[in-house]
């Protein structure tokens, strides 16, 4: 599979071994999703396993007792239809607009990836029919933005479940595991992370591009100074802007021995943020194949455990960390670009006006777009993952949130104003280039200045700034640059 061309292909699932690039895919393109014939058989024993518990009389919550506040509260089987469809509907409680399709697509996969290993009360017929759903459609399916906590989705995948299922009856158990789990922050995660990592790919390359738009010494990013400093996220990106920068002239003539450290610092800047998303990447991989329910059936000791494992906590901080690793890299080159329409910092025209033109302001007025949004950006680094709940909230037992919902959403966001201020520095930087001499380019830089070329043609003598960016900006995030 190309990374950045989506064909729908048939998704199986085990519980056990989705890949963040598969549930990319299978959320965007959508097409058909089944279940290994081992997941189905595991889902049997548990169901039958918790059957048994139940049959029995052990107090296992949203088995045999209520949930929250009711938790104390004996279900018993002729109650348990009306609780399980009462627990469903009274939690479908979120607010405002719709959530974007690939979140709930995504979120329904994970959903399905959690019952698949066989570890909740869930029989393999529900699972089978939400299956069946996902493999027809759900665009139907509407899922609000807001009330999630990070601490078992019960709001929207309460919206979720009865998008999926509709009336269908549950059995006893079967409604807690459905909507007490982190599907939906752990699937929001997953894509903002996905397209972060785009974004962070595309700055790599807008690095090599402002280099030669300024005529900057490359020297910054010769092997030894990562031998020396022997972070990995550094050494790829020296790695990566050297790679970049083969062929150029640059290291012949560079114009200054030492350019502004918003140039020179970019292999340390965008090394830190690979080593973060580096991190963040492998506490998402853990999470698309957790277990994030309460109880746990736990068959070999014949019980089943009260646990935590729907506080997304890990995933919470890592999300956190990414967005304040990933500002720094939108702010450098945010003042790379203002510099490069500064003629006094690179020797061409105020502007990058085209030479011979009438005076005029050419780009400079992409300056204020640009700082907007690098600004908006970088005011989403707050972080989210200490925020705390109120201790009055089900008498004092739901006394924590992680706000993993609210990280993910603040990255998204931050990746689509990214790709935007991206969209700008590419016009400006392949404006200098283009006045400096695109003869003086290594083919890899010259064949990305002919690519961005394709959408954003060359400005000339009285154009006024280019007005739709938006092809350029969907190409980007499409991979354009990574």
């Amino acid at each position: 599979m190309n990374r950045f061309t989506y064909s729908p292909a048939v998704l199986t699932l085990t519980g056990y071994d989705l890949s963040l690039p598969n549930l990319v895919e299978a959320a965007r393109a959508p097409g058909p999703v089944g279940l290994h014939v081992d997941a189905l058989e595991r889902m049997r024993v548990n169901r039958l396993f918790a059957e048994r518990i139940a049959e029995r009389g052990d107090d296992v919550y949203g088995l045999t007792t209520g949930v929250g506040v009711r938790k104390n509260r004996a279900v018993s089987p002729e109650e348990m239809q009306v609780f399980n469809a009462r627990l469903v509907r009274e939690h479908a409680t979120g607010q405002g607009p719709a959530l974007p399709a690939d979140v709930v697509r995504a979120t329904a996969i994970l959903l399905l990836n959690q019952l698949a290993a066989g570890r909740s009360n869930v029989r393999p017929e529900i699972a089978e029919q939400i299956a069946q759903r996902l493999s027809d459609g759900i665009a139907d399916v509407h899922v609000p933005v807001f009330g999630a906590t990070g601490m078992g989705d019960v709001a929207p995948l309460s919206h979720l479940v009865l998008g999926l299922l509709g009336d269908t009856e549950l059995a006893a158990g079967e409604a807690l595991p459905l909507i007490g789990q982190g599907s939906y922050v752990t699937a929001h995660a997953a894509l903002a992370v996905y397209d972060a990592e785009i974004l962070l790919e595309t700055l790599v390359t807008l690095v090599a591009l402002d280099f030669e738009a300024y005529a900057a010494n490359p020297s910054p990013f010769h092997p030894a100074a990562g031998e020396v400093r022997p972070y990995p996220g550094y050494r790829r990106a020296l790695a990566s802007i050297g790679h970049l920068l083969g062929g150029s002239q640059l290291a012949d003539d560079p114009r200054h021995l030492q350019a502004p450290l918003s140039f020179r610092d970019a292999g340390s800047v965008l090394g830190a943020a690979y080593d973060t998303f580096a991190f963040c990447i492998r506490q998402l991989s853990i999470e698309l194949n957790a277990h994030q329910q309460n109880p746990l059936a736990l068959m070999e000791e014949d019980r089943m455990l009260p646990v935590a494992n729907f506080d997304v906590q890990a995933l919470a901080a890592s999300l956190d960390f990414a967005r304040i690793a990933l500002a720094p890299c939108l702010t450098v080159q945010n003042e790379r670009s203002i510099k490069l329409l500064q003629a006094s910092e690179t020797g061409l025209t105020d502007g990058l006006e085209p030479r011979g033109a009438d005076p005029g302001h050419s780009l400079s007025e992409l300056a204020w777009p640009l700082q907007a949004l690098t600004a908006e950006a970088r005011l989403l680094i707050q972080p989210v993952s200490a925020e705390v709940g109120s201790s009055s909230q089900a008498e004092s037992i739901e006394d924590r949130l992680t706000m993993a919902g609210l990280g993910a959403r603040r990255l998204a966001e931050m990746t689509e104003l990214g790709f935007r201020a991206a969209a700008i520095a590419c016009v400006i930087a392949c404006q200098a280039i283009d006045l400096r001499g695109v003869d003086r380019l290594g083919p890899t830089v010259a064949s990305i200045h002919g690519a961005i070329r394709q959408h954003v043609p060359a400005l000339g003598p009285g154009d006024p700034p280019p007005a739709d960016l938006e092809p350029l900006v969907e190409a980007l995030r499409g991979g354009l640059l990574a």
